[in-house]
This record gives C-alpha cells, structure tokens and sequence, in this order.
C-alpha cells in the first residue's frame, strides 16, 4: 500500500555505497552481507550513520540490478575495500512510502510510474529505495515502511 506520491526537491546528502552488479535472482543473497561490510567500514573510520540504509539503483531495474548499498554519514569516508564515498543528489523526485513486505516493492514501483506518467512527469533512469522500518525493528512485515524515490522530469 502507497501513501499518496509527493513531487519535491531532495537536497544533496553525503553516503558511503558499496555498489553491486548482480541477477535479480541474487539480490537477497548480496543485500545483508552487504549491509554488513559497508556498516563496519564505516564504523572502522569512526564516521556516524545519519539516518536508514538505501539501495541507489544507477538503471531502472531489469534482470540485471545495477545499484549500491549505502548509507547516510556524518563526514566524509575514504574508500576502504568495497566501500566508495558517495552522495544522494539534490534532484526532483516523485516519493512515496509502500508500507509492506520487500516483496511487494516492485508492484508499489510499478503504480508509483503510473501515477508520475498520469501527473505530467517522467522518470529519469536512477532511483532510491530507502528502508526506514524493516525486519530489524519488527517481525511483522506489514509495519515496514519503505520510502521510493523516482527523480523525475517535466513531460
């Protein structure tokens, strides 16, 4: 279930991602050590998360997931192993929240691209996904709350 879809302005925030290439079929397998490995190098620079894990995909996603694990930092990282300083952009976006299971995402992405197409945008071929509420904070997955975000343009 969607809230209601916002066009807004997003500002610029500083991140550390470890990006991945993998099949669709392996994005479960890749998602948790991945999350693992970028929390501890960041935690072995004595940088501060800021706020909840993402995923940043470079492409719309097909078979192939192209996109980066990261999350919001206080100060800037160095590159360490996989990890890469990065950066959310300051971007217009169309952004939701999907209240659910991880499983019904690619359902609530398809309606958001519906409702943009409908309110005279477009969207731009990179997209966030950011897991304010999930399995770690309550087994019950109709409380997690995943925040969409769609850059988009004008049409």
């Amino acid at each position: 279930m969607l809230d209601t879809p916002q066009i807004m302005q997003t500002a610029a925030q500083r991140t550390a991602l470890i990006r991945l290439v993998v099949p669709r079929t392996e994005i479960r397998t890749v998602m948790g050590p991945g999350l693992t490995e970028l929390r501890a190098a960041v935690a072995a620079q004595g940088v501060a998360v800021t706020g909840p894990w993402f995923t940043y995909h470079f492409h719309i996603p097909t078979d192939v997931f192209d996109f980066a694990i990261g999350v919001p930092v206080a100060a800037p990282v160095s590159a360490a192993g996989r990890m890469q300083p990065g950066a959310l952009p300051a971007t217009t976006v169309a952004r939701t929240v999907y209240n659910g299971p991880y499983e019904g995402l690619a359902a609530e992405w398809g309606e958001l691209h519906t409702w943009i197409a409908a309110n005279g945008y477009a969207p731009a071929q990179e997209l966030w996904e950011c897991y304010a509420t999930g399995p770690e904070s309550s087994p019950d997955p109709g409380t997690w709350r995943t925040e969409l975000n769609q850059p988009v343009i004008r049409s």
